[in-house]
């Protein structure tokens, strides 16, 4: 999930010393490179998954049928604590806004109404300030947090809820664009991006997985990689640690601030 170009090598690498744990631990068919090919939607509903890193919000929402939970990375990101992690909610450098309350009418950019710290976490923010269902003047779905960033750098929009990961990776392989924004708030903390494997994998399988993405973590070879990245560890959380995702889209169904508007 974090894999901007000017990073490819680097995850490339990564991959190959994961792929070569989950090998040493028995795992047949194991891919030597990463399918870059395939949408999101292709990907997480794969007959023949064996690894990914998704969202949480939809792993444990539309797509908890199709995926099955893992792991989770920690990162050495600043908005990052343990295994979890926020979003910055980020203007131009040159906008006058300083308070949430200064966006009211604001266009704002969301990644996909897919994702937590794009959408899910932006609305759970937003809701008890919204009137009449509305807060916003306008709000635009731009694919990924990258392009939120250009979209924002252009001037096509005001606002958007940049992923602390994201932005930490961002600010060092396009320091341009991250220098011109500036951040007026954050999000609330929620566990960070897990791997996961199809549904109908066999408890053998995740367990050798699990030991594989441990091995891949543990292995100092591979430290420089994982630094490069932001790769800080690996947990196993109870799948309940997740549902403050979904408590936050509750909420703001209650405060009738549905759609992001």
């Amino acid at each position: 999930m974090y894999d901007p170009p000017e990073l490819h090598a680097t995850v490339d690498a990564w991959w190959s010393g994961i792929a070569r744990a989950l090998r040493a631990e028995g795992i047949d068919r194991v891919p030597d490179r990463l399918d870059r090919s395939l949408s999101l939607d292709a990907l997480w509903g794969a007959s023949d998954l064996l690894l990914t890193q998704t969202c949480g919000y939809p792993l444990f929402g539309s797509w908890a049928t199709r995926l099955q939970y893992l792991a989770t990375p920690r990162y050495a990101a600043v908005g990052c604590e343990g295994a979890g992690y926020c979003s910055w909610i980020v203007v131009r450098a040159d906008s006058s806004a300083a308070t949430l309350e200064d966006l009211r009418g604001a266009r704002c950019s969301i990644s996909g109404r897919n994702s937590h710290s794009g959408f899910n976490a932006l609305r759970g923010l937003i809701a008890p300030l919204a009137r009449g269902g509305k807060f916003f003047g306008s709000v635009h779905a731009s694919g990924s947090h990258a392009e939120s960033l250009v979209q924002l750098g252009r001037g096509d929009v005001d606002v958007a809820a940049i992923d602390c990961v994201t932005y930490a990776l961002l600010s060092r392989c396009r320091s341009h664009a991250i220098a011109a924004t500036r951040i007026v708030g954050r999000t609330i903390e929620a566990p960070g991006l897990p791997y996961a494997t199809r549904f109908d994998a066999d408890a053998e399988l995740v367990e050798k997985l699990r030991a594989g993405l441990a091995r891949a973590y543990a292995d100092p070879e591979l430290r420089p990689l994982r630094d490069e990245l932001l790769i800080d560890g690996l947990e196993v959380l109870e799948p309940r640690a997740y549902n403050g995702m979904a408590e936050l889209e509750a909420e703001a169904r209650r405060c009738g601030y549905v759609e992001l508007d």
